[in-house]
């Protein structure tokens, strides 16, 4: 006889088909039912289980499920893929019910790596900035097919900021013909046209994300308090303030730094203790920006200037890893300001380190 908190309901979702597992944690009875991944079909799912734990593991379909699950009073955990526990190492087979059946059986052990997961606006507010930086990545393919394009030519190649202004695109595009005008010899100009065209759309898709994304940052104060420091735009402070959440939810600045991926890998063994690159796991996006912030931060904020000489030694080598430790160091004081609800404190300035 089992009990309902006894049952685990382990899903492993697809885009189209998805497989359950249902689980009980007494006696290791197991069975499957695969299911169309819909709501319709998950609502079925979970009547047949009631207030069974459910497992699904981090992926697109996530969100939905687990606000779902939830409503229908169950209690969810959302697996942590990425963690060492879920490496699949030497197997000869690897399918849905496996993958559905591991899920279970390292919660019940009580080994399942857990993900927190946002709540829907953030989630919302995540895509966003995703879709932004993915927008701002295709403008820039854009410009480079239009530099492309005249040096293929062996025409003066478009560069600077001046000539993506509107005078500057204005001058590009007297070069070009709508492609269909264009004789056998001068395609190109077609090319271009089509390449004005396509720059000029993703600019104002890229001014609608930004002024939703600053409507957004008006009303949350954890992106207006991380604005405060000097060299930190909008855009590193509201990527900052939605995927760390509630600061609090991290105990050490250490869980911070591997949140984002910036922590050295470490290999141990007997006296063998060996440091390699970042791990870089968590969100990309975030550690994308937080360097391109630390960059700039050189110009702009005399903290950032002292830690960066301390780290390369005062001279011009290990540029690369000092400006990623000073993204991990940047994240750090990000989180204390949240955690505290403290703005940008200049103090205490570290002194460089003499060569």
């Amino acid at each position: 006889m089992t009990t309902a908190t006894d049952t685990i309901l382990a899903i492993d979702l697809g885009r189209y088909k998805s497989v359950a597992c249902v689980y009980q944690r007494s006696s290791r009875e197991h069975s499957f039912r695969t299911f169309d991944t819909t709501p319709a079909e998950l609502t079925k799912l979970l009547a047949r289980h009631p207030n069974s734990v459910v497992v699904i593991e981090a992926c697109a379909n996530a969100g939905w499920v687990h606000d779902h699950a939830v409503a229908a009073g169950h209690r969810v955990k959302v697996a942590n893929t990425a963690a060492e526990s879920w490496k699949f190492q030497h197997l000869k087979r690897k399918t849905d019910h496996d993958d559905a059946k591991r899920l279970a059986e390292l919660e019940a052990i009580g080994q399942l790596p857990t993900v927190a997961l946002p709540d829907p606006a953030t989630r919302q507010r995540r895509m966003l900035i995703a879709t932004r930086q993915e927008l701002v990545g295709q403008r820039v393919r854009c410009q480079n097919r239009i530099r492309a394009l005249f040096a293929g030519q062996g025409l003066p190649v478009p560069c600077g900021a001046r000539a993506w202004t509107v005078t500057g695109l204005a001058g590009i595009e007297e070069q070009s013909k709508t492609l269909a005008d264009c004789q056998p010899d001068d395609v190109w100009k077609g090319l271009l046209n089509l390449a004005v065209a396509q720059y000029r759309f993703l600019v104002e898709q890229i001014d609608q994300t930004e002024k939703r994304l600053d409507a957004l940052a008006s009303k949350d104060e954890a992106t207006q308090l991380l604005e405060s420091i000097p060299g930190v735009g909008p855009r590193t402070a509201e990527a900052v303030a939605a995927h760390l959440g509630d600061a609090k939810r991290f105990a050490t600045a250490k869980q911070v730094g591997a949140y984002a991926g910036l922590v050295p890998k470490q290999y141990q063994s007997g006296v063998t203790d060996r440091k390699g690159r970042i791990t870089r796991r968590g969100p990309g996006i975030l550690r994308k920006l937080l360097v391109e912030c630390a960059w700039c931060m050189l110009r702009y904020n005399p903290w950032a200037r002292a830690q960066y000489a301390r780290l390369t030694g005062g001279g011009a080598s290990r540029k690369k890893p000092a400006i990623v430790a000073l993204a991990r160091k940047l994240l750090v004081r990000c989180w204390a300001m949240l955690r505290d609800g403290k703005p940008w404190r200049a103090d205490p300035v570290p002194e460089p380190t003499k060569a």
